[in-house]
């Protein structure tokens, strides 16, 4: 199966395409989204005052809060990889040990 973004890595995405000035466009190629997905989360970013947009150049910026958020998201994001990495190490340890004694259904029963 592949990897899901979920909505926290999806916001990630979009604030980087505007850590440069950027049009919508430009916003749905670099964050992979469909226009109508952008659509969402940009009215829920810039109402979050995330990003904020510039009538004259018809384009998004980040904005400190934004800038607040990619900082704390990376924080998360690595923090996240390291606890899926050791749950991954934890259950093949378990594995292994369930491995070593297989568990029957009938343990009552004599050989």
């Amino acid at each position: 199966m592949g990897n899901y973004r979920d909505r926290l890595d999806i916001i990630a995405d979009i604030l980087q395409a505007t850590s440069r000035e950027a049009k919508k466009t430009q916003i749905m190629y670099q964050a992979n989204l469909s226009y109508k997905v952008l659509q969402r989360y940009l009215n829920e970013v810039t109402d979050a005052s995330l990003v904020q947009f510039t009538c004259e150049n018809q384009s998004y910026l980040i904005t400190p809060k934004g800038q607040d958020y990619l900082i704390a998201y990376k924080e998360y994001a690595r923090t996240n990889k390291n606890i899926e990495k050791r749950l991954n190490d934890f259950s093949n340890k378990k594995r292994v040990l369930e491995d070593l004694c297989p568990y029957k259904d009938d343990l009552t029963a004599t050989p």
